[in-house]
């Protein structure tokens, strides 16, 4: 079954409704992003989480000692890292990683195999951004991708998941723009549709 993350949380209610409607997964955006939160407004958030649910915190380019400092005060279950950050980098952290990568050709694919990493999220390309760009990439780019757990993002919708998860097979798809009302504030009609499109093409796909 694909995995589903939403990201981008800043709100109780929208982690509860992400929850409810059947996400594997939350985000919390701690790099610069108009839905970065900070560290107590998000332990405000991730002490009234139900268990069985998995916290993933977003991190690009940030020192490893601020990192760490998040990741003990909130108790994350794993990393996500949007920035330029080294395979060294990556494994000095006693947790799982997830490693993003811009995608604009074939080319950029080969980058996955210097990172010995939990999964590996594709994004399209944005020379001005670090995080997500919210826009899809050419998906026939990463046909025949084996032996790696990949996580599809980019410019996902209600709308166009499933066709995604139809031609790609992932491991996961992630989604944060896709399913808001404004940056940081969730449409929950959104969030059903979209994890609904996903179980639906489970079965069918």
């Amino acid at each position: 079954m694909t995995k589903i993350k939403i990201c981008g949380i800043t709100k109780l209610e929208d982690a509860l409704a992400c929850i409810d409607y059947g996400a594997d997964a939350i985000g919390f955006v701690f790099a610069e992003s108009p839905r970065r939160i900070d560290r107590s407004r998000c332990k405000e958030i991730v002490d009234r989480l139900p268990p069985f649910i998995t916290t993933v915190g977003l991190f690009a380019n940030q020192p490893q000692k601020e990192v760490d400092e998040t990741v003990k005060y909130l108790h994350l279950d794993i990393l996500q890292f949007h920035g330029d950050e080294s395979p060294e980098f990556c494994s000095n952290f006693n947790k799982r990683i997830i490693k993003a990568f811009r995608i604009s050709d074939k080319n950029d694919l080969k980058k996955l195999d210097n990172y010995k990493v939990s999964a590996y999220l594709l994004d399209s390309y944005d020379s001005k951004k670090l995080g997500g760009t919210g826009k899809t990439f050419d998906w026939g780019l990463i046909k025949g991708i084996k032996n790696k757990r990949i996580i599809l993002a980019g410019g996902l919708t209600p709308d166009n998941v499933g066709e995604a998860i139809r031609e790609c097979l992932p491991y996961g798809v992630d989604v944060s723009s896709g399913v808001e009302k404004s940056p940081g504030i969730k449409d929950h009609k959104k969030i059903k549709k979209f994890i609904e499109a996903v179980k639906r093409n489970d079965i069918t796909g």
